[in-house]
């Protein structure tokens, strides 16, 4: 089975696409077999959308998302309102099989951590059970040190140390941005937390080579050997 990474948030709209189409184009362009699922949406298929053109359209989109809902809603809550249920035996089915097929996975979730997937389980929940590497993606803003902590804190002892932490910068920078790293630092093992520079997006994905820097920092974030140090 294929080494499984968790791209999750502190929150929605924090950057888990942006970060996991980087990583599906870098690793793809590596020479490694990946795949890149976001097993539900809701609002729309956007994200999904995107993870698609980074895997250069080879899969369909219900094939990378199977569970979609009209309502910008947490997905229970979507799917309470089309009377649909979301079943957590079926979620880790769908990840499980696709798996198989690859050497990397990237998940990306829907929401935050915590935000309810359906009745009984959330991303955490799918995390512990894959045993998956969990990657935490953070707007590097004020109060940003305060979110890291949290979802951190919300994490089993074992995944909170495996877990990789992305600040993703802003188009704003401020004296918050520029200090939050080495605040964090003291935190966190300085393997466990990476920043991307603010990116023109999509057009990141469409250039023909991403800068190097970017490629290292991805490098870092997928190790691609698959160990769990």
């Amino acid at each position: 089975m294929a080494t499984i990474y968790f791209i999750t948030g502190t929150d929605t709209g924090v950057g888990k696409t942006v970060l996991t189409g980087l990583l599906v184009r870098h690793l793809r362009d590596t020479g490694v077999r990946v795949l890149a699922v976001k097993p539900l949406c809701s609002g729309d298929r956007g994200d999904a959308t995107v993870l698609r053109k980074a895997q250069n359209n080879e899969h369909s989109l219900d094939a990378i998302n199977p569970w979609h809902f009209r309502a910008a809603l947490a997905p229970l809550l979507a799917a309470r309102r089309e009377r649909r249920v979301v079943k957590r035996a079926e979620v880790l089915s769908f990840i499980r099989a696709n798996a198989d097929r690859c050497d990397v996975l990237l998940v990306e979730g829907a929401g935050g951590l915590l935000s309810p997937l359906g009745d009984d389980f959330d991303a955490r929940d799918l995390i512990a059970e894959l045993r998956a590497r969990p990657i935490v993606v953070c707007p590097n803003r004020l109060g940003a040190v305060n979110q890291v902590r949290l979802v951190l804190a919300a994490f089993p002892e074992a995944f909170a140390k495996l877990a990789r932490v992305v600040l993703m910068e802003t188009s704003r920078p401020n004296l918050a941005t520029r200090t939050n790293v080495e605040l964090l630092l003291e935190f966190l093992t300085p393997n466990q937390l990476h920043a991307f520079p603010h990116f023109g997006w999509p057009a990141i994905l469409k250039r023909p080579r991403l800068p190097a820097g970017v490629g290292r920092t991805l490098d870092q974030l997928a190790v691609r050997t698959g160990s769990r140090d």
